[in-house]
Formats: structure tokens, sequence, C-alpha cells
């Protein structure tokens, strides 16, 4: 799977919000910030809390693309 957080950091700047202050609003540890930069899945609760801290759902700040269409579909 293609995870990708783009849309994220063009968040970030429209909110003139810094990744390190949105590390310490919303809690995320180093290593999972780290995950988030190398378009590596986290956890549905580290995405919840982002979403929160910027008032936004899941499409408005990680797209994902299938790698390979599954048959039949």
């Amino acid at each position: 799977m293609a995870i990708s957080y783009n849309k994220l950091w063009k968040r970030l700047i429209d909110e003139k919000m810094s990744a390190a202050e949105l590390r310490r609003l919303a809690d995320i540890s180093p290593n999972t910030m780290t995950k988030i930069h190398k378009d590596e899945t986290v956890s549905m609760d580290v995405l919840c809390r982002i979403c929160d801290i910027l008032g936004t759902s899941f499409s408005d700040i990680v797209d994902y693309t299938p790698e390979k269409p599954r048959k039949g579909r």
C-alpha cells in the first residue's frame, strides 16, 4: 500500500503550524513523526489526534493508493 501525508504538510503550511508544534499539541512521539515524514503507516489513534488538532478529517491529511488492484473488482 502507498500512503502519502503530503496533504498534511500542505495543511500545516496553511495553518502556519510547524511539524514540531503539531507533534507537541497532538502528543506524537518523535519516532511516530519520523514515520509520518517517511510516508509510513501510523496508528488510527495518531491520525485521530492530528485531525482533532487541525479540525479536519482523514481525507484532508492522508492519501491511500492500493499497490495492486484486487482480482474480481
